[in-house]
């Protein structure tokens, strides 16, 4: 491409501009991505024009929430959509973006809110298409598509409810040079959409791409710019989704929605506790259950652990769903202070259906599951683990038990170990079994 002297250059991967170009960014390391910026860009200062008189904050209204008619979506942003918020979805290619927005849209417009669904990556009939597969078709659904923010949303956008604009990536703006996606234009179209919710109080949703490094597409300054980022994530080959919130201005970022992706759309799963425990009635060598929780709701877990001797020098330890390091952790307290030498084994260990656990409240069922695979000998039957080990062999109590063991209640455990430090109160009709150190824990278990 052409230098032009004194021109700045900036990475259409990571947003990093540099003075001069190069065949790769100095920043991120990709190749051919570096391509020349117009000074006008920094001109378009979006909202922060509109200014407003200081006011008492006890005089100024609460923004009213809007409900998006999916229960599930709903507990991730808080209780709906929030007046003149600015909500990033983004996620795989294919994951089910789309599908859960003109779902909602669907929703929404059906329960007499005006809504406006804008496509830069489809054909007006191809949206209307999967409406009608969706069952989304309603009169006060409206559909756009183009490329040219500023025509789509010079109309009916201003008069909606809820505006979505899938996708960022795929919008421009006709004042700026470069092509849809480059960092230029996603900071322009999400300025747009900034413009549109804070000066016409109207919820704006935009839906993003992940890069093959798996963050979101396009600068960074994307995701301060908006109110909150929701990823949509899931494996292409299940039917289970998952929806979090990373940030959220207006609610909490710890929570979760799941869903299941069907013929006619995704459906919210109302006990996601039974997406990963398989119910085994009879008791196994190398199982033990747990209670994780994600948000506010708690998930039944089932963490399996597979040994077997191994004539090499050094043993293979292998974990699924744990954090990097937690596995050998627990294997080195195991041996150091319950005498368990597994030396000569390899250790392979993996929490059902593919579910990730953060934090050491699992450490307990951990333990117990290779103990367990260990000595061939099953755990007591109907019983879930929840604790924290430490580095010397003492079982911690972890935040919310309670809560954790009514769920375990609720699906049929009659038995719970944990710490003997634990002070909270737990529902009648379980029996507890309160242990102070790990060692003790396996002889309740009869290991």
């Amino acid at each position: 491409m052409p230098r032009v002297k004194g021109q700045k250059y900036q990475c259409l991967e990571c947003g990093f501009i540099a003075s001069a170009w190069s065949g790769k960014c100095p920043s991120c390391g990709s190749w051919g991505s570096l391509e020349g910026v117009n000074d006008e860009i920094g001109k378009d200062k979006g909202w922060t024009d509109i200014i407003s008189a200081p006011v008492a904050v006890d005089g100024v209204k609460a923004p009213e929430r809007l409900p998006s008619g999916l229960n599930e979506l709903d507990r991730v942003l808080g209780g709906g959509w929030v007046e003149s918020s600015v909500v990033l979805i983004a996620g795989e290619p294919g994951i089910g973006k789309s599908t859960l927005l003109l779902q909602a849209c669907g929703r929404m417009a059906a329960a007499g809110n005006k809504v406006l669904y804008i496509s830069g990556e489809e054909s007006l009939s191809q949206v209307a298409l999967r409406a009608r597969r969706l069952g989304a078709v309603s009169g006060n659904l409206m559909i756009a598509a183009g490329n040219a923010v500023d025509d789509l949303l010079s109309g009916e956008a201003a008069e909606s409810d809820l505006v979505v604009l899938d996708s960022v990536q795929a919008l421009s703006a006709k004042d700026l040079p470069g092509y849809p996606g480059t960092p230029s234009q996603v900071r322009a179209v999400a300025l747009r959409a900034v413009d549109l919710a804070k000066g016409g109080n109207v919820p704006v949703v935009l839906v993003g791409h992940i890069n093959k490094e798996g963050l979101i597409a396009g600068p960074k300054l994307l995701e301060h710019m908006v109110d909150a980022v929701l990823v949509f994530s899931g494996e292409n080959i299940s039917a289970y989704r998952m929806l979090r919130a990373v940030k959220n201005r207006f609610g909490a970022t710890d929570e979760v929605g799941i869903f299941e992706m069907k013929e006619k759309g995704l459906f919210p799963v109302a006990d996601p506790s039974r997406l990963y425990w398989s119910g085994i009635d009879q008791a196994i060598p190398g199982v033990a259950m747990t209670v994780t929780l994600e948000g506010s709701r708690p998930f039944v877990a089932e963490v399996q652990a597979l040994t077997s001797s191994t004539p090499y020098p050094y043993p293979r330890r292998t974990g699924r769903g744990f954090e990097n390091g937690r596995l050998d952790l627990m294997l080195a307290v195991l041996e150091r202070r319950c005498g368990l030498g597994m030396a000569s084994m390899d250790v392979y260990v993996n929490v059902a259906g593919g579910l990730s656990i953060k934090g050491p409240h699992a450490d307990l069922a951990l333990c117990l599951s290779v103990a367990s695979a260990v000595k061939d000998k099953p755990l007591l039957q109907d019983c879930c683990c929840i604790g924290e080990i430490g580095l010397a062999g003492e079982v911690r109590p972890v935040p919310r038990t309670s809560l954790r063991v009514r769920e375990a209640k609720r699906l049929g455990f009659r038995h719970v170990l944990l710490s003997g430090k634990e002070e909270e109160e737990f529902p009648e009709g379980m029996e507890v079994h309160a242990v102070s150190t790990l060692a003790e824990a396996l002889k309740v278990m009869g290991i």
